[in-house]
């Protein structure tokens, strides 16, 4: 089976996949983000309870491998009594993966800025949520630009742990392995296809990042 037959006969499931692959990606990372900035408030918090909580999570879901943590999610939560379907089982794992690294990158920008910054908003009477909200997490966005389009990256790469469960439309990868179990003659082709469209996203991805980082990039 040659490129023009595999596409004659999954052309439709391949768009299918992408366009799986894309929305579970976009909902991922924008979940993720939004948990990424409460677990850095959390982690940066003047309460030590909160501060403890936010580095436990981070440490916690940066270290388990995401196999590991599908198999807890979709397999282990069940004989609790905890029930979701495939894909949203896939989506909480790549979630809490990706907010935990997208935490440390919020982190890191925030280190990146100045002290000084700081201590001029408490002197002039500003609240810790003032001060997040007005000085550091708009600053700590912008200098996270590159490193969470990283992390889109990586998101959209980690969505392939659905190839690990039944979901219907498939995602990329779980698209291979459908072909493959189906078409034991057809050798590296649809391995090839995958990769070469999450390498193209993940250019494209890259270079919107770039263009994005070029303008909202904090000088100093």
């Amino acid at each position: 089976m040659g490129y023009a037959e595999l596409f004659a006969a999954y052309g439709e499931k391949y768009l299918l996949a992408v366009f799986e692959t894309l929305s579970m990606t976009v909902l991922c990372f924008a979940i993720a983000m939004v948990i990424s900035v409460l677990v850095t408030v959390m982690r940066v918090s003047p309460i030590k309870p909160l501060r403890l909580v936010g580095d436990l999570y981070v440490q916690v879901f940066r270290n388990i491998p995401g196999v590991a943590l599908l198999v807890i999610v979709a397999y282990a939560l069940p004989y609790l009594k905890v029930l979701m379907p495939w894909k949203v089982c896939v989506e909480v794992v790549v979630v809490l993966l990706a907010s935990a690294f997208g935490s440390e990158n919020f982190m890191t920008g925030i280190n990146a800025i100045g002290v000084g910054q700081i201590e001029a908003a408490r002197s002039i009477g500003l609240t810790f949520t003032q001060t997040m909200t007005k000085i550091v997490i708009p600053q700590a966005l912008r200098s996270a630009v590159l490193p969470m389009t990283n992390l889109l990256i990586a998101t959209m790469l980690t969505t392939a742990l659905g190839s690990q469960v039944p979901l219907n439309p498939q995602e990329l990868t779980g698209l291979v392995s459908f072909i493959t179990t189906r078409e034991t003659a057809i050798g590296i082709l649809p391995f090839t296809v995958s990769a070469v469209i999450y390498a193209g996203f993940s250019v494209l991805l890259g270079l919107a990042g770039n263009a994005i980082d070029r303008k909202v990039r904090v000088i100093r």
